[in-house]
């Protein structure tokens, strides 16, 4: 393995901007993503995109090894109201794959930026969340 990050190996911040440009496009127009209505409601507004595209841009930067840039929220907090469940991440999970073939991205870099993305799946739906009876 390469002593360089995945950030580098991926070609770094301009790289990982237009990737993700690609991405958000492909997420807000992807049907199964947006059957969930609060992540449609999210995504039904094209004002959002940019403000989006920045937030993944930075998270993925720092989440493939590269400077630390990501203003948002945590990951749990960021979802928690959306109810996102197992079929919305991988649906969510595809359109990051896809796009990852789509740009060509070596098959070690895609594997491990895909197993970055797993890594965060019960962070986003909820499954590692205490939950209080009721």
């Amino acid at each position: 393995m390469s002593d360089q990050s995945l950030y580098e190996r991926l070609g770094g911040t301009y790289a990982i901007a237009g990737a993700v440009d690609v991405l958000v496009d492909r997420l807000f127009a992807n049907v199964a993503v947006n059957a969930n209505p609060a992540v449609h409601e999210h995504h039904g507004n094209p004002a959002n995109a940019p403000g989006y595209k920045f937030l993944v841009t930075a998270w993925s930067i720092e989440a493939a090894g590269g400077p630390k840039c990501y203003p948002g929220r945590d990951m749990v907090e960021v979802h928690e109201t959306l109810n996102i469940d197992d079929h919305g991440f991988d649906a969510v999970a595809l359109e990051v794959a896809a796009t990852l073939s789509f740009l060509g991205v070596p098959d070690a870099e895609h594997k491990e930026f895909m197993d970055i993305i797993e890594s965060y799946r019960a962070q986003v739906t909820g499954a590692d969340r205490s939950t209080t009876p009721a």
